[in-house]
């Protein structure tokens, strides 16, 4: 099978997003605004909002030299970063529906203090 991430930003669907950042092939990278993010988020997913990432800021260093899976709650801002990463010469691509699919995919959301997160 060959990788979406040799075709530039493709789409993933939540679980194989889950597979692939969970056994380390790539990172996940939530672009939700810090209330988002802080409501709910996928347990080893980094934090970089859409709104900096577009104004320059950097990619957390755990990025460094691996692919990058992008979400946002319902894809659009997602598929935005990925499409901007991409042009910077980064792999990426972008989870298909965001978190909102992510959850009912039945994978695990964290809140504050690692209870269970909801989807702002």
């Amino acid at each position: 099978m060959l990788s979406p991430f040799r075709r530039g930003p493709g789409r993933l669907t939540p679980r194989l997003a889950h597979q692939q950042t969970s056994d380390g092939t790539a990172v996940l990278l939530d672009v939700r605004e810090t209330p988002e993010w802080n409501a709910g988020h996928a347990p080893d997913a980094l934090h970089l909002p859409l709104s900096r990432l577009a104004a320059g800021a950097s990619l957390p260093a755990a990025t460094q030299g691996r692919p990058v899976v992008t979400i946002c709650r319902s894809g659009h801002r997602s598929q935005q970063a990925a499409k901007l990463l991409t042009a910077h010469g980064v792999q990426a691509t972008d989870v298909t529906s965001g978190m909102t699919a992510w959850a009912r995919a039945e994978l695990p959301v964290i809140g504050p203090g690692g209870s269970n997160g909801v989807i702002a």
